[in-house]
């Protein structure tokens, strides 16, 4: 069974940083992309930023360059760090890994992980 675990959610000023990590119980090369979502109250589940394997990444339109995601593949791991926060950017922050080889046509969700900005 895979698990991914995030860590780095919490509580940020306006302007402020925050990085997001992720990590997926698998096998190293497991997955071909991971990628944060998101889900403020009220709203769709919106895409932030993917990474896949190959590092090729991916940003929500709304990140305007505030946000970068790296990760390692080996691992399967990645992480998000952003700055420059709004309240806008609070939500809860899910990571989302889909698997290769052996996962092959599996999708994974983590619990997510809770981020507020606010003064």
């Amino acid at each position: 069974q895979v698990v991914l675990e995030e860590s780095g959610g919490g509580l940020a000023q306006p302007g402020g940083s925050l990085t997001l990590s992720c990590a997926a119980s698998a096998r190293p090369y497991s997955m071909y992309l991971m990628a944060w979502y998101r889900q403020a109250p009220g709203k769709q589940r919106e895409l932030v930023a993917s990474r896949t394997d190959g590092g090729t990444s991916n940003y929500g339109d709304f990140v305007k360059g505030r946000f970068t995601v790296s990760g390692d593949s080996a691992k399967n791991t990645l992480y998000l760090r952003m700055i420059g926060l709004t309240s806008e950017d609070t939500a809860v922050y899910y990571c989302y890994a889909e698997g290769q080889k052996t996962l092959r046509g599996r999708s994974y969700w983590g619990q997510g992980t809770q981020v507020t900005v606010s003064s």
